[in-house]
């Protein structure tokens, strides 16, 4: 196939990067008529994704040319919340509107009394990270944490692997053993499964650890349920069998590893008696697993982000990390495990983002407690800015952020393609680009590859993208610094200008340009010195002890919510959102149907629900009503929904209206999966 490459061009076919928050990052081929994009496909030159591309973004079309779709800036003249209303201003009103506001601010209340608020929307780096950092650090705003996804596992992975490396996904079609642990990856992470699909048609088996038989435990050859925050537990389980049936790999552990002598006499205490006990996996079950991995060479575990959504996070996905080590499989090609492969990826940071510029120091926020930073705050804020990201919909504690947005002197401004439950509560709502329209650069977190994507098509309406419109406020707000000034191009060449990681030393922005995508040029991690301070993978972390954590993987029982609560809530992503992307296009809704409580069969006989039935779901932070999906796909006493569902009026299926704010151990990490709930029949029935 012949690809067009003038952007300008009305007709053709064009090469694209998907922008989701999402670690396949597929290739794309975008096919235009008359400057509009009418079809969209996997490009089968990319060697991950190879042409396959899931109905999220094959359906892309649809979302960027939505009637809905923001064209033009907005100002509120009614109430904020649900029912608010806007009317049309222009971008020059909107930019004096917020500018004039924000020198205000800074003159009476400091620069602090400002916070951006934003994510991973879109994965495009000089979008969520270039201009928008650079200006909130010249501005001298408060500092966000962003934590609300991966930091918690990230943090726990580093101190055993030394940061975010992992096995190559595309050798792992050579396992012979490959463990999908708390990910859902037939929704979630879909190349992996079909490499997966290779290896199996060569003999490897597949199993897979979660708290719901979910798509992908349909898919496994063995499906091993596992009580929620018990992930660490199981996997302490499995290295107590290993060591005293004598699986282990001595000559990796003499070599590549410190701790393995005290780890040995650690898990000496985790007899399989206890595990099975509190983790709800059979004895015979646990043994069995226990010798497959240690017999099976070579093994993979897919390390999900599930499992680091719970109190003790950070310190399960560390203790999942030290199984490879233990087997040696970090020497085998397609063995070890993936958490991340970003590490790999690292681009130039600072060069990006402009640290330098922020003149002071300045609080840093969590943005897993929006809520109480909006409400409780000795010193408030006082200006929301919000970009590639929902937080009514998708933080936790949600109706005590939602009361926080509703405060009449918090002077908010919403920067998205659509009018988001976050935007109904906006002074000021801007409308936003697709990153088809833009130009920046992507980079995987699960394969090695980085991308470029130029404009496809006009900005829709209005829209500006990120980049351009801090531009324009940093000239609204009198800065005239020049990084404040440097055009896409010239954000990107300075990120990928990276000494210190040599891996990326021949991607550039004409390397770029010329191949859409290139490979990073990445060392094995055997032999080699990893990025932890001893070199080695870390089974006893001295780095852990010094900070207060326990320097051996231990398992700590979630947090008791002190309340007569008997359902451990978990509200995993599903098959055709993508948090709250998506939620709010109507084909994507009839694709998933409808939000559904899954909850084991005796459970809800012991209530009187059967499937169909609405269930009333609450706890001291909010409620739900849901309907009930019975079987035997969860345990008993956990209680599984999927799908951040948008708002509409009369449906209570606003989930984190019932997840907790508390923080995981490592990382400021949200704690999503770690709420309990009480359970009712809904008089909806």
């Amino acid at each position: 196939m012949t690809i067009t490459t003038m952007r300008d061009e009305p007709n053709g076919v064009f090469p694209a990067v998907c922008s989701l928050d999402c670690p396949d990052q597929c290739g794309l081929l975008l096919h235009k008529e008359a400057g509009k994009i009418v079809k969209i496909e996997g490009d089968p030159d990319h060697p991950v994704t190879k042409g396959a591309i899931c109905n999220k973004v094959r359906h892309m079309a649809a979302r960027i040319y939505d009637d809905k779709r923001l064209q033009y800036p907005m100002k509120r003249i009614g109430p904020k919340g649900e029912g608010s209303q806007f009317e049309r201003i222009t971008w020059e009103e909107a930019l004096e509107t917020i500018t004039s506001r924000w020198k205000g601010l800074i003159a009476d209340k400091g620069p602090e009394s400002i916070m951006p608020y934003s994510f991973y929307g879109n994965m495009g780096r000089i979008g969520t990270e270039g201009m928008d950092r650079r200006f909130f650090n010249r501005m001298g705003a408060s500092r966000l944490l962003y934590a609300i996804c991966e930091s918690a596992g990230s943090e726990g992975y580093k101190y055993t692997m030394g940061g975010s490396f992992g096995t190559d996904p595309q050798e792992t079609v050579h396992a012979k053993l490959i463990i999908m642990w708390g990910i859902n990856a037939v929704s979630t992470n879909m190349h992996q499964v079909m490499l997966a699909e290779q290896a199996r048609k060569n003999g490897a088996k597949i199993i897979v650890i979660d708290a719901h038989k979910n798509q992908t435990g349909r898919w496994a050859d063995w499906f091993i349920p596992v009580l929620p925050g018990t992930d660490a537990l199981l996997a302490l389980g499995i290295m107590h069998i290993l060591f005293a049936e004598n699986k282990v790999d001595e000559a990796f552990l003499q070599q590549y590893t410190i701790g393995h002598e005290e780890l040995r006499e650690h898990v000496k205490s985790y007899n399989p008696s206890m595990v099975s006990a509190e983790t709800g996996v059979p004895v015979p079950d646990l043994y069995q697993l226990a010798r497959m991995y240690g017999d099976t060479s070579p093994s993979f575990i897919r390390i999900g982000n599930g499992i680091q959504h719970h109190d003790n996070g950070g310190m399960c996905v560390r203790t999942i990390a030290c199984l490879p080590a233990l087997t040696g499989e970090w020497l085998h090609q397609g063995g070890g495990a993936i958490k991340g492969n970003g590490g790999y990826l690292e681009h130039n940071i600072p060069a990006l983002q402009r640290p330098d510029l922020r003149k002071e120091p300045a609080r840093q926020i969590n943005m897993n407690l929006l809520g109480s930073a909006l409400l409780e705050l000795d010193t408030p804020i006082y200006s929301l800015y919000v970009y590639n990201s929902n937080p009514a919909l998708v933080a936790p504690h949600a109706n005590k952020v939602r009361e926080g947005l509703k405060r009449e002197d918090l002077f908010t401004v919403v920067h998205d393609l659509f009018l988001t439950e976050t935007a109904k509560y906006a002074d000021i709502v801007l409308p936003a680009t697709s990153s088809f329209e833009n130009t920046d650069f992507y980079r995987s977190y699960w394969h090695r590859y980085v991308h470029l994507q130029l404009p496809v098509i006009a900005p829709y309406g209005e829209s500006k993208a990120n980049v351009d419109v801090f531009r324009l406020l940093a000239a609204g707000m009198g800065y005239e610094e020049e990084a404040l000034q440097d055009t896409d191009e010239e954000l990107v060449r300075q990120a990928l200008d990276h000494p210190g990681n040599p891996a990326l030393a021949k991607i550039t922005y004409e390397s770029l340009l010329d191949q859409r995508f290139l490979k990073a040029e990445v060392k094995p991690l055997f032999p080699g010195e990893l990025k932890t301070p001893s070199g080695k993978i870390e089974l006893y972390s001295q780095e852990m002890a010094a900070k207060g954590f326990p320097p051996l993987p231990t398992y700590t029982p979630l947090v008791d919510e002190g309340e007569d609560l008997p359902f451990l809530f978990i509200p995993a992503p599903n098959h055709n959102f993508l948090n709250s992307t998506f939620a709010h296009n109507e084909k994507h809704k009839r694709m998933e149907k409808a939000p559904k409580l899954h909850m084991n069969e005796a459970d809800a006989a012991s209530l009187g629900l059967v499937s169909g039935d609405y269930a009333r779901v609450w706890n001291h932070r909010g409620e739900c009503e849901l309907l009930v999906a019975a079987g035997t796909d969860v345990l008993p006493g956990v209680v599984v929904s999927q799908g951040l569902w948008a708002d509409v009026p009369g449906n209570k299926a606003l989930v984190n209206a019932l997840t907790p704010d508390r923080v995981a151990d490592m990382g400021g990490g949200a704690t999503f999966f770690s709420g309990r709930v009480r359970i009712e029949k809904s008089k909806l029935n």
